[in-house]
């Protein structure tokens, strides 16, 4: 490349939470020409097109932010589904990335990664320590297993690829499906819908006693950035060829019944909430031990309350944007709000 020439980066996903993310933090950069392409222009599960779009684009950087995600419904039901497109997405795009040459890579896996009683805060060794959560397990493995294409590309043919695992994130572009997201947004959606119905109880599955840490979106995008500014010998001091991977985490946690409540403040809700104990908890702590990532020079800047306002407010964007369609979703909130417990992914 040379000295006044941009750096043409492809972002895969760009249209998902994280990766949109990324785009946004990449678009500020100076010298960064993006390269995107949608599902219907570019399905990653198809190697032949994988591998002729990257024989196209003289691409220096690779962000490989795309996956098939979903709740705990999608991923009891459709395991194989899961683990055998993410398994395609990764060595797709991985085994492209080494053939034609790129510069860097980075690839995005999930804590989900780690074992279900993995010792807190979960650092970067506890990788393969234990059973993983059987909920997602599927899932799971395929991002093991784009972790450990990287490091063996790495260690067979000396490519730069590297892996960054973030914690719960939340944003602009969540899912907000009242039955298939995560904690978080789902909480923002129920709560939303029982102050526009006003339902006089919000009933949340378990005792609200557990333990979760959140990541802004957009810091979680700006700790993909500064990962790749990093030097390959900076990055080796850090880690091993075998154990590569780097948290990213906000290293603050909160209690699920004090983020219903803090929710359930920002967007006006003053009914009671209540916890079904006789349902699950989950893992009572899941918080990661960033201080690797950290001591590069990276720190979260965005506090939840302010996080969770900015979340609220782009939910309430879309919600006034597809008025129609939101319509008959929010009148059946009425009675879901009032007699089905929340049972989401924590």
């Amino acid at each position: 490349m040379s000295k006044h020439a941009q750096e043409r980066v492809f972002v895969a996903g760009h249209r998902g939470m994280v990766g949109s993310a990324i785009v946004r933090a990449l678009r500020k950069q100076a010298g960064c020409q993006l390269i995107l392409r949608s599902h219907e222009e570019l399905d990653l599960t198809q190697e032949s097109q994988v591998q002729d779009f990257f024989a196209e684009q003289a691409i220096g950087t690779v962000y490989l932010a795309a996956a098939r995600v979903g709740g705990i419904y999608a991923n009891q039901h459709y395991p194989a589904e899961f683990i055998r497109q993410n398994l395609q997405i990764e060595s797709n795009v991985i085994h492209c990335a080494w053939k034609h040459r790129m510069q860097k890579l980075l690839f995005l896996g999930s804590s989900c990664i780690y074992p279900r009683a993995a010792p807190q805060p979960i650092r970067e060794e506890y990788l393969l320590g234990g059973p993983l959560e059987a909920t997602n397990e599927a899932y799971a493995i395929a991002k093991i297993a784009g972790i450990k294409l990287c490091e063996s590309y790495n260690r067979q043919y000396g490519t730069d690829f590297r892996s960054i695992m973030p914690t719960n994130l939340y944003g602009p572009g969540d899912n907000f499906h009242k039955e298939d997201s995560h904690v978080l947004p789902g909480l923002i959606r129920r709560f939303h819908d029982a102050q526009v119905t006003q339902a006089s109880e919000v009933m949340i599955w378990g005792s609200g006693q557990p333990l979760r840490e959140f990541l802004y979106v957009d810091d979680m995008a700006s700790a993909c950035l500064h990962l790749m500014r990093q030097s390959r010998e900076t990055l080796a001091k850090l880690t091993a060829p075998q154990c590569s991977h780097l948290n990213a985490g906000s290293g603050e946690e909160i209690r699920i019944a004090m983020l219903a409540l803090l929710i359930a403040e920002i967007t006006g809700y003053e009914g009671h909430i209540a916890f079904d104990n006789s349902k699950p908890d989950g893992t009572p702590r899941k918080l990661l031990d960033s201080s690797r990532l950290r001591s590069l020079g990276w720190s979260p800047r965005m506090p939840l309350r302010e996080g969770i306002r900015l979340t609220v407010q782009h939910f309430m964007a879309l919600q006034s944007s597809t008025p129609l369609a939101n319509a008959a979703d929010t009148a059946h909130a009425s009675a879901a709000t009032r007699t089905e417990p929340l049972a989401l992914r924590v």
